[in-house]
C-alpha cells in the first residue's frame, strides 16, 4: 500500500504512532520502510528500523537508543542531538546526514557509508566504526575515547580538537586528515596510512605509530612523549617544535624530515644514520652523542581537500514523501 502524504503533520503523526506502538509493547516497525518529514524528540528507543529509508527527515533530539538501524538509509536527514547510544547502524548509508551533538556512545557503525557526514561534537565513545567509509567526514570536537576505527577510511576527515584517547585506529586510511589539537593519548595507529595528515599541537603521549606511513605529514609542536614510531615512515615529514621525550624511534625513516626546534634529547632507539638524512637547526635537541646537520628544508604544502556536506534541508511542507508498507 502506498499512502501519499499531503501534510507534513501527517508524517509527525506517523512518528507518534511509532512511539505509541512501544507503549503497546510492539517493538517491530518494519512495516514502514520509507518516510520523511519531522519527528523531533520522538520516542523510538529499541525499535526495529532495519532497512528503513529516511529521506530529508528531521529527527533532532529523538530517542533511538538501542534501535536496530542496520542497512538503513539516512539521506539528507537531521539527527542532531539525537540519542543513538548502543544503536546498531551497521552497513547503513548516511549521505548528507547531520549528527552534530548526537549521542552515539557504544553504537555499532561497522562498514557504514558516512562520507562527508557531520559528527561535530558528537559522543562516539566506545563506538565501533570498523571498516567505515567516512572520507571527508567531520568529527571536530567529537568525543571518541576508546572508539574502534580499525581499517576505516577517513581520508580528508576533520578530527580537530577531537578526543581520540585509547582509540583503535590500526590500518586506518587517513591520508590528508586533520588531527590538529586532538587528544591521541594511548591511541593505536599501527599500520595506518597517514600521508599528508596534520597532527599540529596534538597530545599523543604513549600513542602507537609503529609501521605507519607518515610521509609528508605535519607533526608540528605536538607532544609525543613515550609514543612509539618503530619502523614508521617519516620521510619529508614536518616535526618542527615537537617533543619526543621517551619516544621509541627505532627503525623510523627520517630522510628529508624537518627537525627544526624538535626535542629528541630523550628519544630512544635513534641512530646517527637516521639523523644524517634529516634537517635540523641550532634549536634541535638530540640524544647525547648524536648530532644533526643544520640545513634548510623545502616546504611542501599539503592542501587538505575536506568535503564539507551541506546542512540537511528542513523537511518541506508540501506533499512530497511517501510511506510504503511491506
Amino acid at each position: 500500500m502506498v499512502i501519499a502524504l499531503r501534510h507534513l503533520a501527517l508524517v509527525a503523526a506517523v512518528c507518534s504512532a511509532f512511539a505509541g506502538a512501544a507503549v503497546a509493547g510492539d517493538k517491530e516497525v518494519t512495516r514502514v520502510n520509507a518516510f520523511g518529514g519531522s519527528c523531533i524528540k520522538c520516542e523510538l528507543s529499541g525499535r526495529n528500523l532495519s532497512g528503513a529509508r529516511i529521506v530529508g527527515a528531521n529527527f533532532s533530539g529523538a530517542n533511538l537508543m538501542a534501535s536496530d538501524l542496520r542497512d538503513a538509509r539516512f539521506l539528507a536527514s537531521n539527527f542532531s542531538g539525537a540519542d543513538l547510544s548502543k544503536a546498531d547502524l551497521s552497513q547503513a548509508a548516511m549521505a548528507g546526514a547531520n549528527f552534530t551533538g548526537a549521542n552515539l556512545a557504544g553504537a555499532r557503525l561497522r562498514a557504514t557509508e558516512a562520507g562527508g557526514v557531520v559528527f561535530g561534537s558528537a559522543n562516539l565513545s566506545l563506538a565501533d566504526l570498523s571498516d567505515v567509509e567516512a572520507a571527508g567526514a567531520q568529527f571536530r570536537r567529537a568525543i571518541m575515547a576508546g572508539v574502534i576505527l580499525r581499517a576505516g577510511d577517513v581520508r580528508g576527515g576533520n578530527f580537530e580538537s577531537a578526543n581520540l584517547s585509547r582509540a583503535v585506529l590500526t590500518d586506518l586510511q587517513g591520508q590528508g586528515a586533520n588531527f590538529s589539537r586532538a587528544r591521541l593519548s594511548s591511541a593505536n595507529l599501527r599500520g595506518a596510512d597517514l600521508r599528508g595528515a596534520v597532527f599540529n599541537n596534538v597530545d599523543a603521549g604513549m600513542a602507537r605509530f609503529e609501521n605507519s606511513d607518515l610521509r609528508g605529514a605535519t607533526l608540528g609542536d605536538g607532544s609525543f612523549a613515550k609514543a612509539s614510531f618503530r619502523d614508521a615512515d617519516l620521510r619529508s615529514a614536518n616535526l618542527a617544535g615537537a617533543n619526543f621525550d621517551g619516544a621509541d624511534m627505532k627503525g623510523s625513516d627520517l630522510r628529508r624530515a624537518n627537525l627544526h626546534g624538535t626535542d629528541l634529547s630523550g628519544a630512544r632507539g635513534l641512530t646517527q644514520s637516521q639523523l644524517d638524512g634529516a634537517c635540523g637547526d641550532s634549536r634541535t635537541r638530540t640524544p647525547r652523542g648524536l648530532t644533526i646537520r643544520a640545513c634548510g628544508v623545502r616546504v611542501i604544502i599539503h592542501r587538505e581537500i575536506v568535503r564539507t556536506p551541506q546542512s540537511p534541508p528542513a523537511p518541506p511542507a508540501g506533499p512530497r514523501y511517501l510511506i510504503t508498507s511491506r
